[in-house]
Formats: structure tokens, C-alpha cells, sequence
């Protein structure tokens, strides 16, 4: 799950991070009152960032400097009238904008090859870290945090003497271990820190200072996890999340989709992944991961099926269903009422094996489904049904799903 900057800060902040003050407005009067007490408290200039959750903000002209209070109200109505990457700006951050000395980039995430955090640092902060890596890939330093203790005291100082925070020790040491320790806390997958900027700021006798600053923040957390974590869940931006990814939460159905013309209908990840893999072999490609778990009754491949029928580049349904404690009469049963109101016609073929075949069998071939008694059988005859239905059929979509 993603969250929104403010969000992303709010968790940094909880375990001591330095993040500079911010609020959140979703019109341009709300930026114009944050602004006007940022300004109040000293502040010189304000910045206005887009809250949207994809990158590229600065690009798009989602992140822009204010001067005075109507200048900020000005800029919010602006960003505010964008749509970027597709997603429209329907909120903004305001904030203090920092007299920046130098940008980095700090970041901790799960690396799954080691089982392990990774921690990921580079004195070239401020830009897409996919850049650096493609065009400097020595320039990123890369630590694994202790499995138990999290990142240890000299792993953080060797982090930031590579990144030439050798004067700022003690406080690049702080955040490299929060940053550690707000993924643990939080059951997160990535929490990034994008420009950690060396900022100059002006001390209490006038003497200038610099420190470093969080200025601003990404993370994804586990949605696996958030049960353990009901504050986190409302966190999640239902304003930019698609309604589809929506339905198949609300019926716990596991779903992901590609850029393929075979939906697939699976129980269990290994036998969706591998479903995939013989439909991908049989010369077509998936037009989604879609898991709908174990015990699945009617009404959840059902909703499974409205899912899948969503995309309008679906061209044939695979069903592939092995019968533990699901039991394939239900599947069967939920399969043909999916189909009886569905409002475009598309081919499918169903293999069940396990719990009540037979009686699925039997239900499916008296409605004049296809079946198929095996994986291989059933992955060919999909992708030859997709190639029989013509593009401009599958891309035209329902009434249900316009």
C-alpha cells in the first residue's frame, strides 16, 4: 500500500526524524491559511507539492515555490488543476522551503534475494534512483541491516562517510537507523528519503547552521501486515486507487493486472504462477495474476469473473481450479453465474480437478462450457479461443464496466 508524502513524514517523524513542518490542503483558500502561518513563524518562502502518489512531480510542474500568501494560493489553484501520470491533484503539501546546501539520497527496503533490509545511499540525491544506477551504479552504497538489531552503529557511519557525511556524523547516523527502524516499526517494504538535503538555516543568535532534513518521504507498506496495523490502514488514498484493485479487496480476492488477452481464474499462488507460465508457453499472454483463495465459494468467483471481464483486453477466461477445501460444484456454480450477467460474450475454458470434479463436470458441459481434463490442454485451448475473438470485440467494453 502506498501512502501520500505528508503520511510517509508523519511516520518518519514518529521516530525522531527531522522533517520540516507541513500541512495539507485540498484547496487554494486551505494553502493560502498555511501558508500565511508558515510565514508568520519566519518562514521566507513556501513550497506547494502535488500529493499524488507516482513520481516525476517536479516535472510535471507539481512542485512550485511561493513567496507571499497570495502567490501560494495562486500556485495551489494551479497544481491543483493538474492531472499527472492520469491521476488528477486533488490535495497539496505546504511547507517551508529549505535553503538547500546539498541533496542525498537514503533509502531502506526489503531485499528478497537476501531475506534481508537493505539500506541504499548515494551522495546524488534529488533524481530518480534508477538514473544513478544506470549511469553511475558506483555511486550507491548498499548495506544490509542485522536480521534482529536492525542497521548497527558502524554500518550507519560507513554509510555516511561514503556519502561524504563525515561532518554531519552523528546526525546522518540517526536517520540511516530511523529509517530502519520506521520500516520496522511499521511493517513497510520501502521508506525512502528523497532529497535528505543539507539545509543552511539561521540559529537563534543570528550564527547560520546547517543540518540534514527529511524534505520529503515514500513509503509502501505491507498490505499483508496491516491488520497488525489498523492506523495504517487508514492511511490508504482510496481517491487514487483503482476501483478495481478496491472490489477485489472488499471480496479478499488477490488480483493483479497485466497487459495481456488470457484472464485467468486460479486457487493458490504457485498454481496462478504456473498457470501463467503454461499460458505465456502455449504462445499467449495473462491478462492477470488472480488468486481467489481457498475455499471460494459462488458469490467470490463471481465477483472474481466481474473482475477479470473489467478489462476490456481480455479476449478468452482460463479457469484452472484444483479442489482441496474448494469444492468445484461451488466453483462451477459461481462460474455460470458470472457468465449469465456478464454483458459481453467471452470464451472460456475450465479445468477443475479435486473435491466434487465430477459433479462440476457435469454442470459446466451441460451449460456448453469447455473443459479441459489437464493444465496444458486447457492453457493451448484458451490462448486458440483468445486468437479466434478479433480485437475490436475484446476492446469494446460493457455498459457494466464503462
Amino acid at each position: 500500500m502506498k501512502i501520500q508524502e505528508a503520511d510517509a513524514k508523519s511516520l518518519l517523524a514518529a521516530q525522531g526524524l527531522p522533517v520540516p513542518p507541513w500541512q495539507v490542503a485540498r484547496d487554494p483558500s486551505a494553502a493560502r491559511a498555511a501558508a500565511e502561518r508558515f510565514f508568520a513563524a519566519g518562514a521566507e518562502r513556501v513550497v506547494v507539492k502535488a500529493q499524488v502518489l507516482v513520481g516525476g512531480r517536479g516535472k510535471a510542474g507539481g512542485v512550485r515555490l511561493a513567496a507571499t500568501p497570495d502567490e501560494a494560493e495562486a500556485v495551489a489553484r494551479a497544481i491543483l488543476a493538474l492531472t499527472i501520470k492520469g491521476i488528477p491533484v486533488r490535495k497539496v503539501l505546504v511547507s517551508p522551503a529549505a535553503d538547500i546546501v546539498a541533496e542525498y539520497y537514503l533509502a531502506a527496503l526489503v531485499d528478497r534475494s537476501a531475506r534481508r533490509i537493505l539500506v541504499m545511499g548515494s551522495a546524488e540525491g534529488g533524481v530518480e534512483i534508477e538514473e544513478v544506477a544506470a549511469r553511475n551504479p558506483a555511486a550507491i552504497v548498499r548495506i544490509h541491516a542485522d536480521p534482529y538489531l536492525g542497521l548497527l552503529d558502524w554500518q550507519a557511519r560507513r554509510i555516511a562517510f561514503a556519502l561524504g557525511l563525515g561532518a554531519h556524523l552523528r546526525e546522518a547516523v540517526a536517520i540511516a537507523k530511523g529509517l530502519v527502524a520506521t520500516m520496522r516499526a511499521n511493517d513497510a517494504d520501502l521508506v525512502e528519503v528523497n532529497p535528505l538535503a543539507l539545509v543552511r538555516e539561521v540559529g537563534p543568535e543570528g550564527i547560520p547552521t546547517e543540518r540534514l532534513v527529511c524534505l520529503d518521504a515514500k513509503v509502501t507498506l505491507d498490505d499483508s501486515a496491516l491488520p497488525r496495523h489498523p492506523e495504517l490502514e487508514a492511511m490508504r488514498d482510496l481517491d487514487e486507487e483503482d476501483p478495481v484493485d478496491l472490489e477485489a479487496r472488499r471480496h479478499d480476492i488477490s488480483y493483479i493486472r497485466l497487459d495481456g488477452t488470457i484472464g485467468c481464474m486460479v486457487n493458490g499462488a504457485g498454481l496462478a504462477m504456473t498457470t501463467m507460465d503454461l499460458v505465456k508457453r502455449a504462445g499467449g499472454e495473462p491478462a492477470n495474476f488472480l488468486d481467489i483463495g481457498g475455499g471460494a465459494r459462488a458469490d467470490r468467483v463471481a465477483a472474481a469473473m466481474r473482475l477479470i471481464l473489467a478489462d476490456p483486453n481480455v479476449r478468452a477466461i482460463l479457469v484452472n481450479i484444483f479442489g482441496g477445501i474448494t469444492r468445484g460444484d461451488e466453483v462451477a456454480r459461481g462460474l455460470l453465474e458470472a457468465r449469465a450477467a456478464q454483458a459481453r460474450t467471452v470464451p472460456m475454458v475450465v479445468r477443475i480437478v479435486g473435491t466434487n470434479a465430477d459433479e462440476a463436470r457435469r454442470i459446466l458441459e451441460a451449460a456448453d462450457v469447455e473443459t479441459a481434463t489437464s493444465l496444458d490442454e486447457a492453457a493451448a485451448k484458451a490462448v486458440a479461443a483468445a486468437a479466434r475473438v478479433g480485437p475490436m470485440a475484446a476492446a469494446e467494453p460493457s455498459e457494466a464496466n464503462r
